[in-house]
């Protein structure tokens, strides 16, 4: 897909795929604390997988290994009530959001609240309340570790189902968290190229007219003649255009 390539999968994988696409495209429109979002954003996730699609489950629910039940998740009578005290302990709680984003994590997947999709919506809260406090956990490849220890994330849940605390499955992702920012501050670090800058810069002008003075302002610790070679750059190659001259000169997206 990422290659612009045919991609054979059913109608159902396709449809899974780009439903998720669908919902982290629209992350930032979530409200962490409002449970009419957290229904909305399942809608959103389950769209044409599921019938129940953003409703509570009316049936139970068991978690099999195998061919032995290993958890029951609660009845279903009791959901609105569970999930009226796990939004508000989103909304009241005094937790760090690094520890409560985990809790809440652990919880949607030992509650069930939903017939299917709850491992998903799990991940998806947990990284829209990091989000809320720290935008960068919008760019963490923190889905993707989780995905390569899928093994160990299922062993944390089970160790947590089995001593009735969370505690285990909260080590688990914050260690996921942190080499997740590892690998992303080790990511931040390759050399910057002046494509990467003036990409950047565009980014927050919105495309309008600029001068190298707008560029510096940006670059605070940049020297006149590296603004100079960069934005000259781009207009060797076609990218920029120019009118007026010396400091006067006024840069434009071609």
């Amino acid at each position: 897909m990422l290659e612009n390539k045919r991609v054979l999968g059913s109608a159902e994988d396709i449809l899974e795929v780009s439903n998720a696409l669908a919902v982290y495209a629209e992350l930032a429109s979530y409200k962490p604390a409002l449970r009419a979002s957290f229904l909305q954003a399942h809608q959103a996730m389950m769209k044409g997988l599921i019938k129940d699609a953003g409703k509570l489950r009316i049936g139970k629910v068991g978690i099999a290994k195998g061919s032995s039940i290993t958890q029951v998740a609660p009845p279903a009578s009791n959901l609105k009530a569970i999930m009226k005290n796990l939004f508000a302990y989103i909304q009241s709680s005094e937790d760090h959001v690094l520890v409560k984003s985990c809790v809440v994590h652990y919880a949607l997947e030992f509650i069930h609240p939903f017939s299917d999709g709850n491992g998903r919506m799990g991940r998806l809260w947990q990284t829209i309340l990091l989000m809320e406090a720290y935008p960068v956990f919008a760019y963490l490849p923190f889905k993707t570790i989780l995905k390569e220890r899928q093994s160990e994330y299922y062993r944390a849940l089970e160790q947590s189902d089995a001593t009735g605390q969370s505690t285990p499955f909260i080590h688990f992702i914050l260690e996921a968290i942190d080499l997740s920012l590892k690998e992303l501050i080790a990511a931040s670090k390759r050399p910057v190229s002046p494509e990467d800058r003036l990409h950047y810069f565009i980014s927050l002008h919105d495309s309008k007219p600029f001068t190298r003075k707008d560029y510096l302002l940006v670059f605070k610790s940049m020297a006149i003649a590296t603004a100079s070679r960069d934005l000259q750059l781009r207009v060797a190659t076609g990218l920029l255009t120019t009118t007026g001259d010396k400091r006067n000169t006024c840069y434009e997206l071609a």
